[in-house]
């Protein structure tokens, strides 16, 4: 018996694949399989007696070519503009560029892609998506899919169960002007001028190390660099770090912006419970970590666990912690912030915060799933840029707070294949810190509902 094609139809199949689900196209043989389906959703909703929708629409393909796999996903968008004071910018919401806007509503478009070669102990993959890292649920230290998504390659290889190493370069989005590559065109007036943005990249590599099972450490670096491309970032076994010292001769000015990052994972060696760490280093000065005169230590760390099935079955608990110091993710050479169309690529709360998260999640029965949770932030002010390379550091949560205490409600139920409902409520007490000492608060609720086909 060839196994290979028990499910092969090798024929065309129209709204159902050969397991049954329902797609718009399906098709598979020994050498190339496809699968395209479409994508739509709308969800209404009301914020503080304000009524808003949001409408998606696109498609989603996927399959292989022999020993390469593909993927393509496009959304267009199209949502109601809210007052200001109503727009949940600081969120974990997937960053986006609005294309137009008609004053009461505004459109976005989403692409992902991906093609990749897979062979026994690695892959080689081309793609514009989101690079993640870590294990938090309602934020990532390191890497988060807040920003807008964004072209990169990725070379992973394992070549023991014990051992693996991962290295990706990425093409970000820097906003910042480039004034003398930008020309006039031939429309009078220079806001018709040709713009061109100054170029902005991460590279990356990590080690991770399995010692026993269920056990992982991983110990990565990575470097934001600007203007022009450079070998040494190519190269997935160079050290960042003292490349970063030859290419600038020793002038910060002519530097890059470099991170140390560390993780550590552990799954049911306490029974169905799973135990993370994750830190940050932007900048350390080993000598002086205790020294309250002289330290300037930039990091942020994460911790958290979630424990399955206790006290019942099918019932998840989430707890976690994140605190990240004042100026983590900065930087005072604008294409080099740790972030990407002006959205962090690490932790959607930024530097000078701290967040704590807990979530209930029960699956009540096949394809319906209910999930309460909480949290609470506390966030200083940004600073100025000065503040960032002085000594001493400013104390964490310097400048007048803002403290945020959220509480939300989830209920999704999967009809079919793919075809989702959900019911969302989320509670903000936000209290901000004035001048005087004193503090404003304000309430405000969100209900929506949204149905859609497609993840």
């Amino acid at each position: 018996m060839n196994i290979g094609n028990i499910h092969h139809s090798n024929t065309p199949c129209f709204f159902q694949d050969s397991f049954s689900r329902y797609r718009l196209f399906s098709y598979a043989d020994n050498l190339f399989k496809i699968n395209l389906d479409p994508i739509f959703g709308i969800k209404y909703g009301s914020i503080e007696n304000q009524s808003y929708k949001h409408w998606w629409n696109g498609f989603t393909t996927y399959g292989y070519l022999g020993p390469l796999g593909f993927s393509f996903d496009f959304r267009d968008n199209h949502k109601t503009i809210l007052s200001e004071e109503l727009q949940n910018n600081f969120s974990p919401e997937i960053g986006y560029t609005r294309s137009k806007s008609d004053g009461e509503s505004f459109d976005y478009s989403k692409f992902n892609a991906s093609i990749g070669y897979n062979w026994e102990w690695g892959s080689i993959s081309v793609n514009k998506g989101y690079l993640e890292w870590g294990y938090g649920t309602r934020g990532k230290l390191v890497l988060s899919n807040k920003a807008p998504s964004y072209p990169y390659i990725r070379f992973d290889i394992s070549p023991v169960k014990w051992f693996s190493f991962n290295y990706i370069h990425a093409w970000l989005a820097s906003d910042v002007v480039d004034s003398l590559a930008s020309y006039s065109t031939y429309r009078l007036g220079s806001e018709y001028n040709r713009v061109q943005y100054r170029s902005k990249y991460l590279a990356s590599h990590t080690i991770t190390i399995k010692p026993f099972s269920n056990l992982t450490f991983s110990l990565g670096e990575s470097v934001i660099y600007s203007d022009n491309l450079e070998f040494l970032y190519l190269f997935p076994l160079s050290f960042f770090r003292a490349a970063d010292h030859y290419l600038s001769s020793g002038n910060n000015n002519a530097g890059a912006n470099s991170q140390f990052f560390f993780n550590i994972s552990s799954r049911n060696h306490i029974p169905n419970t799973h135990l993370f760490a994750s830190l940050i280093i932007d900048e350390i000065v080993p000598g002086e970590i205790f020294s309250k005169e002289n330290q300037r230590n930039q990091i942020g760390y994460q911790l958290g666990f979630s424990i399955v099935d206790l006290p019942v079955q099918n019932l998840t608990t989430k707890v976690e912690y994140a605190k990240i110091l004042p100026f983590v993710y900065e930087h005072y050479i604008p294409t080099q912030t740790y972030a990407s169309r002006g959205y962090a690529l690490g932790h959607w709360i930024g530097h000078n915060a701290d967040q704590l998260y807990l979530e209930l999640n029960y699956r009540i029965l096949r394809g319906l799933e209910f999930t309460l949770w909480s949290e609470f932030i506390r966030k200083g002010e940004n600073g100025e840029v000065e503040q960032q390379y002085t000594t001493p550091s400013q104390p964490f949560l310097f400048g007048l707070d803002k403290n945020y205490t959220n509480y939300g409600l989830n209920i999704k139920y999967q009809f079919i294949h793919d075809l989702f409902a959900e019911l969302n409520y989320q509670y903000s007490h936000i209290s901000i810190e004035q001048s005087n000492g004193a503090f404003e608060k304000k309430n405000i609720g969100d209900l929506s509902f949204a149905i859609y086909y497609g993840l």
